[in-house]
């Protein structure tokens, strides 16, 4: 298996842990000891205290570019393009994927904080730009 493949494996993981890490946890121990129930939680309403928001947002957000970069790893074996710049890049988008949500879910979110977290997160898209334009520019020849 190739490195980006792994890598969209270990993402895939890293969502998963983060929604049961976080949210699961935060919601279950409120369930199993009485002090909530099992139907009131709502995706379109505010819940919980402000970490529990901060981990439904970083969850979202870890949800919303797991499919951009699966994309990536598609056409990536479609069409034969890799090498070792791609598997940096793509070992980097997990690197900063990892550190970008354990920031959003474990620290308040001060103004140098945000600027870190936005940090890793403008390391994984300029990746992902970075695999695109190896994957045209391969298609082009």
């Amino acid at each position: 298996m190739s490195i980006p493949v792994w890598v969209l494996l270990g993402f895939a993981a890293w969502t998963l842990a983060s929604l049961m890490a976080s949210i699961g946890v935060y919601r279950w121990s409120r369930i199993l000891t009485g002090r909530a129930s099992i139907s009131e939680w709502r995706a379109d309403l505010p819940q919980g205290d402000e970490r529990y928001r901060r981990a439904m947002r970083a969850h979202q957000n870890c949800v919303e570019n797991l499919p951009v970069y699966t994309a990536l790893v598609v056409a990536l074996t479609a069409s034969g393009t890799g090498g070792p710049v791609v598997d940096g890049l793509a070992i980097a988008i997990l690197a900063a994927r990892v550190p970008h949500t354990v920031i959003h879910v474990a620290l308040e979110q001060t103004e140098p904080v945000a600027a870190i977290r936005f940090g890793f997160f403008a390391v994984q898209v300029a990746c992902m730009i970075g695999i695109g334009a190896i994957i045209v520019a391969d298609a082009l020849g």
